[in-house]
């Protein structure tokens, strides 16, 4: 009998396997942590649809039941850390809530996958609403995009200033260390994100690999903190070492007959 880190990923399923729960267990697979996972939705493109999204909530109940399995599996010494992906509805939001507050999580790594941009039906707001009410609060890590560091600090991002700004705003309000990624939104040569946990501010920066947003990046830097926490890390020591893990896998990237690349996760 061998023992190994375990890390939990609360996510949704994404049909083509480039993002989602599929790429956080590769993700923990290459960093050698065993991976559980808890599906909370199934997202398939339709090619038929310019490759829209295609959403299907898991029913509460059963987002229940597979994390009341897999946390009588392991105990809290074997599996202290968890990494939150897509939840999708406020119903579901409620369930992990519930599940976060009564497990109490070493750390609790949130990608907190908005949905409402502003153009969407109520019940994205709703979500969104939900999600910053009753996870955000949880959570020890965040790693919000672009997009998600404008809504969670009220800020207009368009330097590296500003994003440096709106990582302190979201850890004065959650308290959480915060890696917020500037990617290819922000101008010039290298993808910039900031951390800040209120002690320490660091830019992390590597050059672009192109001017295109590479599916699963996201997914794969929220994941590979939440190996490198798993494996002991400090939470900046997890935020170097993820950025380094996606910028490689953004280099590596695997091509399809979708719109998008995704990204690679390979063995570290």
């Amino acid at each position: 009998m061998t023992s190994a880190p375990v890390a939990l990923t609360i996510a949704g399923s994404e049909a083509t396997g480039g993002a989602g729960a599929q790429a956080d267990l590769r993700t923990f697979q290459a960093h050698h942590v065993f991976g559980a996972v808890a599906l909370t939705c199934i997202v398939s493109f339709d090619p038929k649809a310019d490759w829209g999204h295609r959403f299907v909530p898991v029913e509460p109940q059963v987002i229940a039941d597979q994390l009341e399995a897999i946390t009588t599996a392991y105990d809290p010494d074997q599996l202290s850390v968890t990494k939150i992906g897509m939840l999708g509805t406020p119903a579901t939001i409620e369930t992990v809530a519930g599940v976060l507050q009564q497990r109490q999580f070493r750390q609790v790594v949130l990608d907190p996958v908005l949905i409402c941009k502003g153009q969407e039906p109520g019940a994205a707001l709703d979500t969104d609403t939900a999600l910053k009410a009753n996870v955000l609060p949880l959570a020890t890590f965040v790693t919000p995009n672009h997009f998600e560091a404008e809504s969670l600090s009220g800020l207009e991002i368009r330097t590296v200033e500003d994003l440096t700004e709106a990582a302190r705003r979201i850890h004065e309000s959650s308290g959480a260390a915060v890696l917020a990624k500037g990617g290819v939104n922000l101008p010039g040569p290298d993808a910039v994100d900031v951390f800040h946990d209120g002690t320490t501010t660091e830019l992390l920066s590597a050059p672009k690999v192109g001017e295109v947003a590479v599916a699963g990046a996201g997914c794969t830097l929220a994941a590979a903190v939440t190996a490198r926490l798993a494996l002991g890390d400090s939470a900046l020591e997890a935020a170097r070492a993820a950025k380094q893990f996606v910028t490689a896998g953004i280099v590596n990237r695997l091509g399809s007959q979708a719109p998008f690349d995704v990204v690679r996760q390979q063995a570290v």
